[in-house]
């Protein structure tokens, strides 16, 4: 088994580096959002659980609405470019939002667009993103990349997450969203760095956009590990969107002290899918997909503590768990996809995986906070945990789960 150190020399490469600096910073821009939206928006005059709901599926049905479209573009352009217009409208709408609030002026069509806007920035930014990991890096330094983008991903949750709780408590969500802005416009100019010669890109047939979105549908469906898993993730999704969007911050602002705790809960999270990172580099499992969705079931424990009424500290250690399991999840499945699917069609499949995999998360959005209101959001949370767990049981039922094996990588070695 090789060291960590040769899987730091990867930071020599110029563009890995470039690639690496501009999604860690984007990650921190990313990671004030939650905290700043959920409690700026509820702290306004009037507003309610379900008018945070609405501002929230407004942002995520945009991205399950245009990320097909997104996965075109990626395979078509040049995906440095894509991923610099994505970062760029990330920028404008949360200067947008942190205007509005700031000014005072937040009528619900217009946070509802701004909202929207990110959700299109994102569409275009996932499809390009899992793509554009196999146009740096070659072939057997797959996992080491993902796993190190992960790091940096993670360490920027992290202090963005602690940092944005404070800064909402201290002068308000507003400014918050002002920092998140920034740093999206400081990733996208870290991006328009990054160069891809004609060469290291597959020249793509001109073809219409349905021709195109039918071949990456070929390729997705072709590959059952693949769509099961995604079924999986259309209905944990709509679970974990009702809780982290909705049902967490409600507990935490009615029985644990507000932005504070929340925020503690979101790092600890955090914290796990750093350590989940160190793990990845060193996991080579033969059957990963297998490892992937077996690793789901212990993602609803936080849910599970909170619906409990269980002391902060605990919902804390459930959220680390849950971290580590999502980003070793992570790791493995951006690699197996990568190493699985043509190069040509990646950002595509990547796009149908992402559709797939969020488009019942509006759904999860839109219906927390009623169903808060009628049931509770402690019950409501209980709920989230048996779908999450029920998921996952139901796609180990698929032999393509169960049996897909990983090639034994020639480059890195492998751990039994």
């Amino acid at each position: 088994m090789h060291s960590y150190r040769r899987d730091l020399g990867m930071l020599r490469d110029r563009r890995f580096t470039l690639l690496l600096v501009a999604r860690t910073v984007s990650m921190l821009g990313s990671s004030f959002a939650p905290v700043a939206l959920a409690f700026g928006v509820l702290a306004l005059p009037g507003a309610t659980a379900t008018t945070l709901s609405v501002v929230l599926a407004a942002e995520a049905l945009p991205m399950v609405a245009f990320m097909l479209v997104g996965g075109v573009i990626a395979d078509r352009l040049p995906r440095h470019r894509v991923m610099m217009a994505g970062e760029t409208l990330n920028a404008v709408a949360f200067f947008c939002l942190a205007a509005m609030l700031l000014t005072g002026w937040t009528p619900l069509p217009a946070l509802v667009t701004a909202a929207a806007l990110t959700g299109v920035a994102m569409a275009v930014l996932f499809p390009a993103l899992t793509g554009i990991i196999p146009d740096v890096v070659p072939a057997d330094r797959l996992q080491t990349a993902n796993a190190l983008l992960g790091l940096g991903a993670n360490s920027s949750r992290v202090a963005g997450l602690v940092l944005s709780g404070a800064t909402v408590v201290l002068v308000g969500g507003g400014w918050a969203l002002v920092v998140s802005g920034a740093m999206f416009a400081v990733a996208a100019v870290l991006i328009a760095a990054l160069r891809l010669t004609p060469a290291e890109r597959s020249a793509q047939m001109r073809h219409s956009v349905l021709a195109d979105l039918r071949a990456g549908w070929r390729e997705f469906i072709s590959r059952q590990w693949l769509w099961v898993v995604v079924a999986q993730f259309s209905v944990l999704v709509m679970a974990v969107q009702a809780a982290h969007g909705v049902l967490g911050p409600l507990v935490a602002k009615e029985h644990l002290g507000g932005a504070p705790a929340w925020s503690a809960v979101l790092a600890g999270e955090a914290v796990g899918m750093i350590g989940g990172v160190l793990v990845a580099l060193r996991l080579r499992p033969r059957r990963p997909i297998l490892v992937c969705t077996v690793l789901t079931v212990p993602t609803a424990l936080p849910y599970l503590l909170l619906g409990l009424g269980a002391p902060l500290w605990t919902i804390v250690v459930g959220a680390v768990v849950m971290g580590v399991c999502f980003d070793i999840f992570g790791v493995l499945w951006n690699t197996t996809m990568q190493r699985e699917v043509p190069a040509e069609s990646l950002s595509r499949v990547s796009s149908y995986d992402a559709l797939g995999s969020l488009m019942f998360g509006p759904i999860g959005l839109l219906v927390a906070g009623p169903v808060a209101i009628v049931v509770g959001p402690r019950p409501a949370l209980l709920g989230c945990a048996a779908v999450v767990v029920l998921s996952a049981l139901a796609a180990l039922l698929s032999p393509g789960v169960r049996r897909l094996r990983a090639p034994e990588p020639a480059g890195e070695a492998v751990a039994h």
